[in-house]
């Protein structure tokens, strides 16, 4: 039996594009799943790693596998004036924007070294923005059949303050969650958010009417994250 490796390493990978943090994680992501493979016909396991990528994206917007192109408001030329990239993709979900001020996380697990079970994950994902949100007297919700976490859900004032989106294969993840700190909302106008009519988007910043500490929320949040998946998390390098 494979020895269960609980330990995640951190990567800092501080302001990237889109395709740039995307390139990493498909990497990671197919040698974790190249490992797999190989120990099924070993006699001697050799044990997966565990990634959590921290990233900043410049501009972009990003189209989800049950995204429509129609969620999209703006045309090519609008988009490369504005300065925003744009990627269709194959985490799930809508279509969404990622830019500065956002917090971007990407696990890259293998789930078999923790649980076997997709909808805990998100879940979990869900509970670590929530438990952090709750540390600035915020409560963050879930909505029912919207990923992702909110303020006020059930209310005309529904707010989206994380957005997620995850793709899994043989039990290793990729893509992940945007929490939003300080980002310019202004962005989200350039799209209907995770294809929602009528929802607002918020952030840390706009909920607490004041600075919110970029590195202060983080710490936090790989608090909350380290403490629900019963992980270790390091600092890595790769």
């Amino acid at each position: 039996m494979t020895q269960k490796n609980k330990t995640i390493q951190l990567i800092e990978l501080g302001l990237k594009s889109y395709q740039e943090a995307l390139t990493l994680q498909e990497e990671l992501f197919n040698q974790t799943i190249a490992i797999k493979r190989a120990n099924r016909n070993q006699k001697e396991q050799t044990p997966t790693q565990n990634y959590l990528l921290w990233v900043e994206h410049t501009p972009v917007i990003t189209l989800g596998k049950s995204g429509k192109s129609e969620h999209l408001l703006l045309d090519e030329n609008q988009l490369k004036e504005k300065g925003i990239e744009y990627h269709s993709t194959n985490r799930g979900g809508d279509i969404t924007y990622h830019g500065p001020g956002q917090i971007v996380g990407y696990p890259i697990l293998d789930l078999d070294n923790f649980f076997t079970d997709i909808h805990k994950y998100l879940r979990f994902l869900e509970e670590a923005i929530i438990m952090t949100l709750k540390d600035y007297g915020l409560k963050g919700e879930r909505s029912v059949g919207e990923t992702g976490v909110w303020l006020d859900v059930g209310t005309p004032f529904a707010r989206k303050i994380c957005a997620m989106g995850v793709k899994a294969s043989r039990w290793v993840t990729m893509h992940g969650f945007a929490l939003n700190v300080t980002t310019d909302l202004s962005y989200f106008d350039h799209i209907i958010p995770c294809g929602i009519q009528g929802k607002a988007v918020t952030s840390l910043a706009k909920e607490l009417n004041r600075a919110v500490p970029f590195k202060e929320v983080k710490d936090k949040l790989k608090v909350h994250f380290a403490q629900l998946f019963e992980a270790e998390l390091n600092e890595g390098v790769l």
